[in-house]
């Protein structure tokens, strides 16, 4: 059922980097986010492999990923999602954000189901990694996703209906803690 898989869905943080993930396995998952739904159906988005230990370490450097794990705990592999300018004309900034984001859904839900996990990295030094991956000024990174095999456990906390109220936190058994609203506390009618 979809919402058991979304339930298992959690931004991962911590690995098991021994875990290794292969070209195969990220290809599945872009294949299926290639087939997802995409504004006006430009299909702008582009999309950047790494799972050699050589390759992630070159990644790594540029994102910000909570904590910045340790040697051991860092991501298996990384999906970039890149931005082809010369496909990205409709529909303005909005539907590159929404392609992004479905996206990026799709491949996370596709790991949670083959048993790893990962995350949407925002936080990025865009023009370093750019150079770094020696990508075309063609293509702009929209987000990078970081995949592996999960090294925590994630638990759901009844938050309340003010914002300071949905940080997570992690317990003294590396347990994480997630604050989620109740649903009768975000349906309007």
């Amino acid at each position: 059922m979809l919402k058991d898989l979304v339930v298992k869905n959690r931004s991962v943080r911590r690995y098991d980097q021994s875990i290794k993930v292969s070209r195969e396995t990220l290809l599945e998952l872009v294949d299926s986010a290639r087939i997802s739904n995409s504004a006006g159906n430009r299909q702008p988005l582009k999309f950047f492999l790494s799972y050699t230990p050589e390759k992630n370490a070159r990644i790594y450097k540029y994102i910000g990923l909570a904590g910045q794990p340790p040697e051991g705990s860092r991501p298996s592999a990384y999906i970039i999602i890149l931005v082809d300018s010369l496909l990205s004309s409709y529909g303005g900034v909005n539907s590159i954000n929404h392609n992004i984001g479905i996206a990026a859904e799709v491949i996370l839900l596709g790991a949670t189901e083959k048993g790893l996990g990962g995350c949407m990295i925002g936080m990025i030094d865009h023009k370093g990694l750019q150079r770094e991956l020696q990508l075309s000024d063609r293509y702009e990174i929209g987000l990078v996703l970081t995949i592996g095999k999960p090294k925590e456990t994630h638990v759901f906390e009844v938050a309340g209906t003010d914002s300071a109220e949905i940080t997570g936190w992690w317990d003294e058994q590396g347990v994480r803690h997630i604050p989620k609203r109740r649903l009768e506390d975000i349906i309007m009618e």
